[in-house]
């Protein structure tokens, strides 16, 4: 098998600013969303996900 060297060129630092940011934003949004929704909401959620990945739940 053929062994191919690609050059990578790193990301410049507006570019991982960005994707720092974003990443930060989503997870703050996924911690304050699940801190301040109701148990019920999280646990019908959970149970849509389970299901929608093919997992058996009951």
């Amino acid at each position: 098998m053929a062994r191919t060297n690609t050059i990578s060129s790193p990301l410049s630092l507006s570019d991982r600013m960005v994707a720092g940011l974003f990443a930060a934003a989503l997870g703050a949004f996924m911690i304050f969303g699940a801190g301040f929704a109701h148990s019920n909401v999280l646990h019908d959620t959970a149970h849509d996900v389970r299901h929608a990945n093919g997992f058996p739940c009951h």
